[in-house]
């Protein structure tokens, strides 16, 4: 009976695997001078600053935001062949499109720069992810460390919604709550936190695109 559970579970296990997409980048001398972002095919969000954290930022995307990732890396045939252009450019940081399958070995490439269309746009997308997550690693900063800085950091997170780049918006509800509701922020940050709480709740088809503040 033992056995059989033991087995059951594995079996439980592997069905719950999902394929994996993961992009890394290695720039020393820049601020992160790493980054990881994994995500799998069900929107599971992984994001980290260090190779070795193993409390990575945990965030669930929309199908609307994760699906693109994967339809782009089937274009590139899940990174099998060279990304690199070979062009003599300046050194922009060691980046790394990784694909791990359901089933199977992983494929990877590594690259500088690439003239490959579908490859600027994924690594546009990993980098808009990145900045989101950036974003609110530093708005919890600046909450619990830095109250005037609040607004700046809210300044920043408005300028990546209004150039619709912010991903998962609903991550940020309840930092956003917290501060619109705390009289120990500037009056500014709370109304720009209360605007963009609502903004980032209303419908897709309705939210507003507000108005930049400073």
């Amino acid at each position: 009976m033992k056995v059989f559970l033991l087995t059951f579970a594995a079996c439980v296990s592997l069905s719950a695997a999902s394929a994996r997409l993961t992009y890394t980048k290695s720039f020393p001398g820049s601020t992160p001078a790493f980054m990881y972002v994994s995500v799998d095919h069900a929107g599971a969000l992984e994001y980290k600053e260090s190779a070795g954290d193993d409390q990575p930022l945990k965030v669930q995307l929309r199908e609307s935001e994760f699906e693109p990732l994967f339809s782009m890396a089937a274009q590139l045939e899940y990174f099998r062949s060279p990304l690199e252009s070979g062009l003599k450019v300046a050194n922009t940081g060691k980046k790394t499109f990784r694909y791990e399958p359901e089933s199977g070995p992983p494929t990877e490439t590594t690259f500088n720069y690439s003239i490959n269309v579908t490859a600027q746009q994924l690594l546009d997308r990993f980098e808009q992810i990145a900045a989101t997550e950036r974003a609110y690693l530093e708005l919890d900063r600046t909450i619990h460390f830095d109250k005037l800085g609040v607004n700046d950091a809210l300044a920043d997170i408005e300028s990546l919604w209004l150039r619709k780049e912010l991903v998962a918006p609903e991550q940020f509800i309840p930092l956003l709550t917290r501060i619109s509701t705390h009289d120990t922020f500037m009056h500014l940050a709370r109304d720009r936190a209360a605007r963009l709480k609502d903004e980032f709740q209303a419908p897709p088809t309705t939210a507003s695109t507000g108005s930049k503040q400073r």
